[in-house]
């Protein structure tokens, strides 16, 4: 953890003042943004698939779908909406990584030897909490504004979240990568960085339309 923490806080303080950036614009500017994830995460992705061509495919199109419905639900929220999930999915990771590394305790599965229940915890715990905290800060109108509804979200959002972590985790493992790549220093892939939001803003396009 000693090691990796501060190439894991450097990386966040230089992509996280981009990515709002490309958020805040919106529009043309943040789907460039987007074809840029999205090549450098199928790149990731046919790597990790190796000979599968059938899995290869699929990830493929499953990822176009997400990079898809993530432009769509901009269009349809304001960008604090949009870094209110952003948010929400940063601090499950900051949650689970933390709370893991420190608390240890029982493994939460094999797919992912270093998760564990107390990360688990911390990742609910931390994305309540930032979650809560800018919601108070800033509101968001893409659910009916109660605590409890807000706080429900949350939960749902930062499970899906880590539902996707152990998704890519488990193919991670199947190919026996460690990563998915090393471009981001502490971190790894891109993959392994969005892991969890490729899953989540599907999710949230569908609620946005409904």
């Amino acid at each position: 953890m000693k090691n990796e923490l501060p190439k894991r806080i450097l990386s966040s303080l230089i992509i996280i003042p981009i990515a709002i950036f490309f958020i805040i614009k919106g529009s043309v500017i943040f789907m460039f943004f987007l074809i840029i994830l999205f090549l450098a995460t199928s790149y990731e992705w046919t790597i990790m698939s190796k000979k599968n061509n059938l899995l290869k495919l699929l990830g493929i199109i499953f990822l176009f779908i997400s990079f898809y419905t993530t432009f769509k639900f901009r269009d349809n929220v304001n960008y604090n909406e949009f870094l209110f999930i952003i948010t929400i999915c940063i601090f499950t990771d900051i949650g689970g990584y933390i709370f893991g590394k420190i608390l240890k305790g029982p493994k939460l599965t094999k797919i992912s030897p270093k998760k564990t229940y107390a990360g688990v915890f911390g990742s609910f715990l931390l994305s309540s909490l930032a979650g809560l905290v800018f919601y108070h800060s800033y509101g968001i109108i893409i659910i009916p504004n109660e605590d409890l509804i807000i706080f429900i979200f949350i939960i749902f959002i930062s499970l899906i979240s880590q539902t996707g972590d152990l998704i890519i985790s488990y193919f991670k493992r199947k190919a026996m990568f460690k990563d998915t790549g090393k471009i981001i220093p502490g971190h790894g892939g891109l993959l392994d960085r969005i892991d969890g939001m490729i899953f989540v803003f599907p999710f949230c396009y569908l609620i946005s339309i409904l």
